[in-house]
């Protein structure tokens, strides 16, 4: 959930954040600490406040990885079907 918030709008703040959600402001520090961790967000310090983005780096990495091989076979399959339908 916190993911999809900030791909709505990235760049939020805790209490933004929490408006959103059902758990306590503590869990959601809890969550957003795993997410840093797994540098699937960052942070930054602007005065007092602390802004949350998606850290889209490793999340390109999954796909690179994992998510494009599946797209591939897919996109082999539909091309080879139209290439039979159109009697190619």
């Amino acid at each position: 959930k916190l993911l999809d918030l900030l791909y709505e709008k990235n760049g939020q703040t805790l209490g933004q954040l929490c408006e959103h959600l059902e758990m306590t402001r503590q869990s959601a520090t809890q969550h957003l600490g795993l997410l840093e961790d797994a540098q699937l967000i960052t942070t930054v310090k602007r005065g007092r406040e602390k802004l949350h983005f998606i850290n889209p780096v490793p999340l390109h990495d999954v796909y690179m990885r994992w998510v494009r091989k599946f797209e591939m076979q897919r996109l082999t399959l539909l091309h080879d079907l139209k290439k039979e339908l159109e009697g190619e």
